[in-house]
């Protein structure tokens, strides 16, 4: 079967045609900048690839551009639409709603939409990209697959937030967590490579990218994670300032007069790794200024892996023991210096990098970085992947 898995954002829609049997990708490609001038679709296929600069208004036009070019004579997947067979939809957030995958279906749809207070910025838009598909492919199942799921085994004493009670019952705050998908699915491949069943691991998956997060995955399940009601909480990131002091940013807003939304902007866009160099949000920046001697890009560096670090600590304490600690994503896949520095002085753990080894795996290379007791690896992430076979699996009972 060839599943069209698509994640819908605000003004993009990235996509994928996977051969679920074989999971072989088709093709791929971005549409961005949906609604504003520039507006243009990036596509590969299997003649190479392709740029197409037209204006694209809505998320309906996006599908159906995708669609086009998925079906083209040269750059296509399909000689048709109609031979996708199903469409995977990344969702962000599923609240306490779902645990799992599900199949598209009018309550479901209500159910996401029931839960846009808790991500305001991403699930309108996912519901955008929903609601255009079901236009543009009409009677073909969708299904779709939340970042939160994963994380609905946590128990209570890690989810829960110490404030009055009555707010969680009334609002359901509490800790969500997110990249779900990431994390279900290197955990598993980390598994896979240390040729041992999962539900027997004790595990830390750390998720680092310009979003980052880290999860304590014990017997395949999600325990806690570093994010929380939104992806704010937790390690500090591209410009995300991470775990804070819950005064700051009503000191913010008294002595600097700001807005709650000019709070949240400035905790969200300006923060993290770019706040604290000034530089960049960008790792590669900061290693090359910290190369040259920048004191700030180095301090940025420095606080980042021992942020890591803490967490490592925290989550090996919780589940009682470590045997596996995996690194994925674009900083944890492509980062020697930080995985290395996250590492430091965790000997005592088990913990111990192959200086070797750490520095030859890089750029979508996966594989045991690590001498010690606890195995240490990095496993590209592949969400498209989980999205692809989940779809299929639901799909395939229908």
């Amino acid at each position: 079967m060839k599943v069209l898995v698509l994640n819908s954002g605000s003004s993009s829609v990235k996509y994928q045609v996977i051969e679920v049997e074989g999971e072989k990708v088709l093709a791929k490609g971005l549409v961005e900048r949906i609604g504003l001038e520039g507006s243009r679709l990036k596509h590969r296929g299997a003649q190479g690839e392709i740029v197409v600069e037209e204006e694209i208004k809505n998320h309906s036009e996006a599908i159906e551009l995708i669609l086009k070019y998925l079906s083209h004579p040269e750059y296509g997947a399909v000689k048709e639409p109609d031979e996708i067979g199903a469409v995977g939809h990344r969702v962000v957030h599923g609240g306490e709603k779902f645990s799992g995958s599900v199949l598209i279906t009018d309550e479901v749809i209500q159910s996401i939409r029931e839960c846009i207070p808790l991500a305001p910025l991403h699930n309108p838009a996912n519901l955008a990209g929903i609601l255009a598909a079901q236009e543009k492919l009409p009677g073909k199942p969708m299904v779709a697959v939340f970042d939160t799921a994963f994380h609905q085994t946590m128990p209570p004493h890690s989810y829960m937030y110490a404030i009055p009670y009555h707010i969680y019952q009334e609002r359901r705050v509490r800790r969500y967590g997110f990249h779900g998908t990431s994390h279900r699915y290197v955990s598993a491949r980390a598994a896979s490579i240390l040729g041992r069943p999962l539900q027997e691991l004790k595990m830390i998956t750390a998720h680092l990218g310009n979003g980052a997060s880290m999860c304590a995955v014990k017997e395949g399940k999600s325990v806690d994670t570093t994010m929380g009601y939104t992806p704010l909480e937790g390690l500090y990131m591209g410009t995300r300032c991470g775990d804070l002091d819950p005064a700051v940013p009503l000191a913010l807003q008294n002595q600097l007069r700001l807005t709650p939304q000019e709070v949240d902007h400035l905790l969200n866009k300006k923060s993290g790794m770019l706040g604290v160099s000034g530089i960049s949000s960008d790792m590669r920046d900061l290693e090359e200024a910290a190369e040259k001697g920048n004191p700030r890009a180095e301090l940025a560096l420095r606080m980042y892996a021992y942020k890591v670090k803490k967490y490592i600590g925290a989550y090996a304490a919780a589940m009682g023991g470590l045997d596996a600690l995996v690194f994925t994503a674009g900083i944890g896949e492509n980062s020697p210096l930080i995985r290395e520095w996250s590492c430091e002085g965790l000997e005592f753990l088990g913990i111990e990098i192959d200086d070797e080894l750490n520095r030859a795996t890089i750029r979508g290379k996966e594989g045991i970085i690590s001498k010690g007791k606890v195995k240490v690896l990095v496993v590209p992430t592949n969400e498209e992947l989980v999205i692809a076979r989940d779809t299929m699996e639901i799909v395939s009972r229908l």
